[in-house]
Order: structure tokens, then C-alpha cells, then sequence
């Protein structure tokens, strides 16, 4: 392990939970792209569509797909924001709910299995290295230091 980089740890650990989600997902039709949509709009008010790429962390166009193809499969409707005549609200629709209360389960299942195979001192240490991880790369404090 000690040979292993940070950073190859992170990818292959993340690329293997993704494909774990995505099996389970292709059962259902389904992507864990559109699972994590799904959890991440607001269930009962729906999410302005500016603000859900920066809260997925996603790039405006592979987050256009995503929307056409749930919005094709009638897992959500797109409505004008009230608040913004420009602005649209991605609102889940009632198979949206369904499917949002899986992707729920599916994720809270996986939380609990590492749960219990994972002591809760070793979890907080993970946390707390993820949290100075996404600091140092969104404060721009690894590449961008003076001299």
C-alpha cells in the first residue's frame, strides 16, 4: 500500500464504488448519474437548474444530458422559475419520487455495510482527510503556491 500515490487510492477506490452503484443501478434502467440527480434535487420545492451543477459539482453539459434523458424517462419536468423569468426549476415527478427513494436506500445501504465493517474512529479519520483533501484542492493550495 505504501506504494501506492494519494491520489490512486482516491481514483480507484471512487471507480469502484461508481461501478458498484452503476451494476446496481442497471437493474433498475438506471444510472448512479441519475441517482445522484435524483438525491440532489430538492424533493418538495425542486432545485433552480444554476444551482444544481455547482451543488453536483458537475459541468453544465454533462449535467444537460443527464436532465434530457431523466426529463425523456418522466423522472422530472422542468417549470419556470417563479423567482427568475429566465431561470427554470427541475422539479422530480412522481416516478421521480420513486426512484429517488431507491437511489436513497441504495446509498444508505452502502453507508451502513462500511459502517459495520469500519470502526467509527477509523470513519472520522477518513472524514477528516477527505474534509483537508477538498480544502487544499478548492482553496487552489497545491499547484498555485507562490515561488
Amino acid at each position: 500500500m505504501k506504494d501506492k500515490t494519494i491520489d490512486y487510492v482516491l481514483r480507484t477506490t471512487w471507480l469502484s464504488v461508481q461501478k458498484m452503484y452503476n451494476e446496481e443501478a442497471a437493474k433498475f434502467e438506471s444510472t448512479m448519474a441519475t441517482g445522484f440527480t435524483l438525491l440532489s434535487i430538492d424533493r418538495e420545492k425542486g432545485t433552480p437548474s444554476t444551482a444544481l451543477g455547482p451543488k453536483m459539482g458537475m459541468e453544465a453539459t454533462s449535467l444537460s444530458r443527464i436532465l434530457k434523458t431523466m426529463e425523456e424517462k418522466g423522472l422530472i419536468e422542468r417549470k419556470p422559475n417563479p423567482e427568475d423569468g429566465r431561470g427554470v426549476i427541475i422539479s422530480l415527478t412522481e416516478f421521480g419520487l420513486e426512484k429517488r427513494t431507491y437511489s436513497r436506500e441504495k446509498v444508505l445501504m452502502f453507508n451502513e455495510a462500511i459502517k459495520n465493517n469500519i470502526s467509527e474512529e477509523k470513519l472520522n479519520n477518513f472524514y477528516e482527510v477527505a474534509e483537508i483533501i477538498n480544502d487544499m484542492v478548492s482553496n487552489k493550495k497545491i499547484y498555485n503556491k507562490n515561488g
